[in-house]
């Protein structure tokens, strides 16, 4: 949810991010380094309500000048387009602080908008508002835009006296009214933007929401979605025209998909690059990987981190990768896993292929040049190297480099004995005409 809210706050281009946090602080402050390296925080412990939190951000913000927009971390539907309203509206007017608010069918939990003579003169809480109050149905967002130059100050005059002891952010709009400083407010048309998260129950049918919207986006600019209802893609996802997308799929991160590709039902991908005219096979999973053009993948493939797929080549069913890149046009078909290996052109791998790259204390590489043939059932124990146009024979176990143009084999020799089969049979016969006649004789 908080990285919604931080990519719609971006549209105003601000100079600062600050996030407070307070319960699972070091979670959320985890995450969020990670993803939004500009983000800085104010811890709010213990939490003692909105007018507190922003309380905690004065060692940080008090000595700036300008407007302040304040956002919540659980409205995650909130557009640009309703954000940069706001700041025009607060500036044009030169208000000290300004609300969004929304008009509701059913107002219960919401802080309710009290207006004199048309302008807002308080918000009240739904625990400390009177019956009449509780019938407003114009409700406070919780998202305000504020004069710095008189916010801190006025934050010092909040007081606890309420329902649940709490410094509410919504009593400074009364201390600004009585302090003759402007408020105004922007009533914004779809109450679905300031909807909050509180439950898990909410943030199902929030998520829901999200998702419609990105698949709406998707189908307008040229992409199918077989069954949109059960197609999840993430806001920062990028698919190219002609795509088809087959219902189970969750594309999530900063994928982006190419154009005219084909991505079949129950693939979950994370953070990959896909080019164009990829095909991507049922119950395959692809992880911060790169599939060039033409490439296909799966079914039941394993893409894990640092994979790259080069043009035109094939990965099969129950292949797994794991930072490997496989050349163009190369193939590796069946029940395959290549792990820190560099296979160049037009390579064939076959099935059962196993690169060994870990004794068990570190990581080894394997090269395989351009044309080589990697027989079914082979083990290529790293650090080895295949050259080009070299064969490896089935069933081997490689250990030593082969060299270019060379036939590797690592395998037992083969015996065959004649009439083995006849012979055990008439053992295993023998065996039991004689226990037959033993059998009642008395033990010695």
């Amino acid at each position: 949810m908080l990285d919604c809210v931080i990519r719609t706050a971006e549209s105003l281009s601000p100079e600062t991010f600050t996030i407070v946090v307070g319960h699972g602080a070091d979670a959320v402050q985890s995450h969020l380094t990670g993803h939004h390296p500009r983000v800085q925080f104010a811890l709010q412990q213990p939490q003692l309500g909105t007018g507190h939190a922003l309380l905690q951000t004065a060692p940080l913000l008090r000595d700036k000048t300008g407007t302040l927009v304040m956002l919540s971390g659980d409205v995650p539907l909130l557009t640009a387009a309703t954000l940069n309203t706001l700041v025009t509206v607060h500036c044009g007017a030169q208000a000290a602080a300004t609300v969004v608010t929304a008009t509701v069918e059913r107002p219960f939990g919401y802080g309710r908008i009290v207006r004199v003579e048309g302008e807002v003169a308080r918000i009240v809480e739904e625990r400390d508002a009177s019956p009449s109050e509780r019938h407003i149905r114009e409700i406070n967002s919780g998202i305000y835009a504020f004069d710095i130059a008189h916010l801190f100050d006025a934050l010092g005059g909040l007081a606890s006296q309420n329902a649940q002891g709490e410094y509410y952010l919504t009593d400074l709009i009364a201390i600004y009214r009585r302090r003759k400083l402007l408020v105004k407010s922007v009533l914004i048309d779809d109450p679905q933007e300031v909807r909050g998260v509180n439950s898990r129950t909410e943030l199902a049918e929030v998520s829901r929401l999200v998702r419609q919207k990105k698949n709406e986006e998707l189908m307008a600019s040229g992409v199918t979605l077989v069954d949109p209802a059960a197609t999840y893609i993430d806001p920062d996802v990028e698919i190219g025209a002609d795509t088809v997308i087959h219902p189970g799929v969750i594309i999530e991160g900063r994928t982006r998909v190419g154009a005219a590709c084909e991505i079949n039902a129950h693939v979950t991908i994370t953070d990959c690059e896909i080019g164009d005219n990829v095909t991507i096979k049922s119950f395959s999973l692809m992880t911060s990987s790169r599939i060039e053009a033409g490439a296909s993948i799966g079914p039941f493939a394993h893409l894990r981190p640092e994979t790259v797929v080069c043009e035109g080549a094939k990965i099969g069913n129950f292949v797994e990768l794991k930072k490997t890149t496989l050349g163009p046009y190369s193939k590796a078909n069946h029940l395959t896993y290549l792990g820190n290996a560099t296979i160049g052109t037009k390579v064939n791998v076959g099935a059962g292929t196993i690169t060994c790259n870990y004794d068990g204390e570190h990581k080894y590489d394997t090269v395989i040049e351009d044309g080589a043939f990697i027989g079914s059932d082979s083990q290529l124990i790293a650090p080895v190297r295949v050259g080009k146009g070299a064969y490896v024979a089935a069933g081997s176990s490689i250990t030593q480099d082969v060299p270019a143009g060379a036939l590797g084999i690592a395998r037992g020799r083969q015996s065959v004995i004649d009439g083995w089969v006849e012979r055990r049979k008439q053992s295993q016969s023998d065996t039991v005409t004689t226990s037959r006649k033993d059998a009642g004789k008395p033990a010695h």
